[in-house]
């Protein structure tokens, strides 16, 4: 009897959303104008017209269909001025950003279902026989 196989979706990484770093955030300066903190992190996800003076950076990363991070910077302005950020804690710098995305892209993540190695020739073994 030949060893069965149970084929299982394939579920892509999705990145969504703005990538920051310690670094990007560390240039923000209390009075900056919107232009200059556009430049410093780029575009928001999330802005509202009836909250012109609050911007979101939401970032979310999904590895096999689940969340596996999740960030969100808040800045806020006064008279379009800066006056103050909150957020989650950034990663160090785009290059620690990148190291980071490397590594989880090498490591997968095992399934539920995957009886490894060992259990995988254990069932060819017993259908074989």
């Amino acid at each position: 009897m030949p060893a069965t196989t149970t084929l299982a979706v394939y579920k892509i990484d999705i990145n969504q959303g703005n990538y920051l770093s310690q670094d990007m955030v560390d240039k923000l300066k209390v009075g900056m104008t919107k232009p200059q903190v556009r430049t410093a992190l780029g575009t928001p996800l999330v802005t509202s017209a009836f909250r012109e003076s609050r911007w979101d950076y939401v970032y979310e990363y999904a590895k096999q269909g689940k969340v596996r991070e999740h960030r969100q910077f808040t800045v806020y302005f006064v008279d379009d001025k800066l006056a103050r950020w909150e957020g989650d804690e950034m990663p160090q710098s785009v290059v620690e950003l990148n190291r980071a995305a490397g590594e989880k892209a090498m490591k997968p993540e095992p399934s539920a279902d995957d009886k490894g190695f060992f259990g995988r020739l254990l069932d060819i073994l017993k259908g074989g026989f």
